[in-house]
């Protein structure tokens, strides 16, 4: 789960970091008044999912209040790459000596964080990584030891960051570190990190990027952010049920026990000429209780018009499958006949349960059939 710039300030705060005073607003008058509190000198910045605002217009320099109200008027409802903002947040200016980078990162080729400074921040640092390579330090931290503060000195050094400016660097690398392990974030970013001219390490941008299989270690942070608010209301309402679940644009809903089983089975749907509605992966069980909070899931989606549970006997036997896909279609009644594809463990008692069971059921016993009838039964509805 990706943090909007003020949420992600708010956890830095919590660390100890230092973030310049700022307040959210949704409408240009309000933009003008948080204005005023702070001096009349502020950002205005829009707060939307993605980078590149600056570049895309959506962070402005105000000098008045009256300003501010214009920039908040502008950059409200624009659209940035896609996503439209509903919300800046007005943030005071401070006296900027220099920007640097400060961030860690799950390095999944190692599956370990990695510490990444650099003695150039701001917009380019993308650019500065591929032309003044120099500029750019990597750590990999053992997180049985974590990182220490003699190494953060060493790497910005060789980054090419004066000794002079060395202590709050290092005190901020330090509680970056401690946001990253604390909050189980993926990625932890300070950009620009701002040296002010008294000597103090500011965050003056933030992207935290938290781990959705550790939402049960945080949840009253998941359920107070925006972010998490405006997910999709299926995809919220199943990782409650523990489901892996993304919704996609097509018409034909998905279940599946395991990742790459149900990414193959969207493939296949797709090669066959249909357009797969959902990714759902149960994972290793399906009882009926999951099976039922699986399909309701996927069946609550309008554009719905069809249905494919596709399972692989594992450690799921089919024939246990087979009970918790009767004991759920039973409660739920779709409106269309599902399909099932049933392989692995016990697979023939459990196409024999199905095919005995009363409740109208597609059973095939091949990939490439299911897929087949599940887009003819879409075309038929």
């Amino acid at each position: 789960m990706k943090t909007l710039e003020h949420e992600g300030k708010s956890i830095f705060s919590r660390y100890g970091l230092l973030i310049p005073r700022g307040k959210v607003v949704d409408n240009s008058l309000e933009g003008k008044k948080v204005a005023e509190e702070f001096g009349g000198e502020v950002m205005v910045k829009a707060q939307v999912h993605t980078g590149g605002r600056g570049k895309e217009g959506g962070i402005k320099k105000a000098s008045t209040p009256q300003e501010a109200l214009q920039w908040t008027k502008e950059i409200l409802g624009r659209k940035i790459r896609g996503y439209t903002v509903n919300k800046v947040y007005i943030e005071e200016r401070v006296n900027i000596e220099e920007e640097y980078y400060l961030a860690f990162i799950l390095d999944r080729s190692s599956g370990l964080p990695l510490f990444i400074i650099s003695s150039k921040g701001g917009i380019d640092i993308e650019k500065v990584a591929r032309e003044e390579p120099e500029r750019v330090r990597r750590l990999k931290v053992n997180p049985l030891w974590g990182i220490h503060p003699y190494q953060v000195r060493r790497e910005a050094l060789e980054a090419r960051i004066p000794s002079s400016h060395l202590t709050p660097i290092v005190s901020a690398a330090m509680k970056l570190y401690e946001v990253f392990i604390g909050e189980d974030a993926l990625l932890a970013e300070i950009n620009p990190a701002l040296l002010t001219s008294e000597g103090r390490l500011v965050c003056g941008d933030s992207k935290v990027e938290l781990d959705d299989n550790a939402f049960y270690r945080h949840q009253e942070l998941h359920n107070s952010l925006e972010s998490y608010q405006e997910e999709d209301p299926l995809e919220r309402r199943a990782r409650k049920e523990g489901l892996s679940f993304v919704k996609l644009k097509g018409n034909i809903g998905v279940i599946g026990n395991g990742a790459g089983l149900v990414m193959s089975t969207l493939d296949s749907i797709s090669r066959e000429g249909g357009s797969p509605a959902n990714f759902l992966d149960i994972g290793g069980g399906a009882s009926a209780d999951k099976m039922e909070a699986a399909i309701d899931i996927v069946l609550a989606n309008p554009r719905v018009n069809s249905l494919f549970i596709n399972i692989f006997g594992g450690i799921t036997r089919c024939d246990e499958a087979a009970r918790g896909i009767i004991a759920a279609i039973k409660n739920l009644s779709p409106q269309f006949m599902p399909v099932v594809r049933l392989g692995g463990t016990n697979e023939e008692e459990g196409w024999r349960i199905l095919e005995d069971s009363g409740v109208e059921i597609k059973v095939c016993k091949s990939m490439k059939e299911a897929v087949i009838k599940a887009i003819e039964y879409k075309k038929e509805a």
